[in-house]
């Protein structure tokens, strides 16, 4: 990698850390210039607007989760088996961003829920994405297919295990929020699937 391309990597990762801890409303160009070793002109050799680093960094944050969650559980056959490896992926993903401070993509969706412009664009869209390839996996639970909304009303609940193991564990420092969300999970597989 490049100088230049190693020096946007850094402050597309500052930006992503710091948003994730205090939102990107709260993130200033002085505090990335000044934690990645640059000045605030030093920024805009890499980026036109403090927006388009803000973006970079939303989407990159989404990159980093897609290839943590997602891609070990890429390779298994569809259905099942992917999906209990990406809800364990997930929750180590929630245990691993938030010993570093916090996950930018429950922080972005919090921040972003109500403000229209292209970051709350740029979430939806990923966040849509990310549901549809949920779906798609519940779908594969059994044969004929569960509905569309059904799927989607899976997809839901497992989402609502994800958030409630990271408030039982983060907030409420329970140890047991783990086996309570993953219990919960297989549960809505067995129903999902017909078991």
């Amino acid at each position: 990698m490049k100088k230049g391309e190693a020096t946007r990597a850094r402050i597309i990762e500052e930006t992503g850390r710091q948003a994730a801890i205090k939102g990107f409303g709260a993130v200033s160009l002085n505090d990335v210039a000044e934690a990645v070793g640059l000045s605030k002109s030093g920024l805009f050799k890499h980026f036109e607007s403090k927006e388009a680093m803000e973006l970079a960094a939303l989407d990159r944050g989404f990159d980093r989760f897609v290839a943590f969650v997602w891609e070990p559980a890429e390779s298994l056959p569809p259905g099942r088996a992917r999906l209990e490896t990406v809800f364990e992926r997930w929750l180590d993903w929630t245990e691993v961003e938030n010993a570093a401070g916090g996950c930018l993509i429950m922080a972005a969706s919090t921040e972003l829920d109500d403000q229209p412009g292209p970051m709350r664009d740029l979430l939806q869209t990923r966040v849509r994405r990310w549901r549809q390839t949920l779906a798609r996996e519940m779908k594969a639970l059994r044969e004929p297919p569960i509905t569309d909304a059904e799927a989607q009303g899976a997809v839901f609940q497992m989402k609502s295990f994800i958030l409630g193991h990271n408030e039982m564990r983060r907030l409420l420092d329970d140890t047991g929020a783990r086996a309570a969300a993953r219990a919960a999970f297989e549960s809505l597989l067995d129903r999902t699937g017909g078991a």
